[in-house]
């Protein structure tokens, strides 16, 4: 059985979602919650849900963390995190580490292309279909190679909320099963 961690900033919806999925996968349990935000909503996810948790400062415990999850996780997620992945725990998860980005890379993806900003950019350029991208973590913000893409066709020109909704059905709907698949995949391969 693999452990995972999710690391997360925001208010934690795909990482409870994550935690009950496999919660019943015969691969991988989610034994872990980082985040890097001590206000962030996942907080009071992660104590709900019994999960442990970690609450870091990226900037003086980025190593700390790093040993937590080497010692913790075989596979990271993310799930609404906001902070640019550090090389060495890149290297340390080598291809064992995936995010999800709410549109289908490589379009609205890069620095600062996250959350409402994201779906404001799809919003605005009128374009009649956005989605999810789940892609393994490099070093650059959302280049990773990308492990799957799921699409909703959308009015061109909706409101960012409506966009954000339709997005946020997807990533509920598609991120565990897909994770839990790419484990299985890549256990058969090594």
């Amino acid at each position: 059985m693999l452990k995972i961690a999710i690391l997360s900033s925001g208010s934690g919806s795909n990482a409870e979602s994550l935690v009950s999925y496999f919660a019943h996968s015969p691969v991988a349990r989610v034994n872990l919650i980082v985040t890097n935000n001590p206000k962030a909503g996942v907080i009071e996810r992660a104590k709900r849900l019994q999960v442990a948790l970690q609450v870091f400062s990226p900037k003086t415990e980025s190593d700390s963390i790093l040993a937590i999850l080497k010692e913790r996780a075989d596979v990271v997620l993310l799930a609404g995190y906001l902070q640019l992945i550090p090389k060495k725990w890149i290297q340390a998860f080598n291809g064992r580490m995936l995010n999800i980005h709410p549109a289908l890379l490589p379009l609205f993806g890069g620095k600062g292309m996250y959350g409402k900003r994201v779906h404001s950019a799809v919003s605005e350029s009128g374009v009649s279909e956005t989605g999810i991208t789940i892609h393994q973590v490099s070093e650059a913000y959302d280049e990773g190679a990308v492990i799957a893409q799921y699409a909703a066709e959308i009015e061109p020109g909706s409101p960012a909320e409506a966009i954000e909704a339709r997005v946020r059905e997807l990533e509920l709907e598609y991120y565990g099963p897909t994770v839990e698949r790419w484990i299985k995949q890549t256990a058969r391969s090594n």
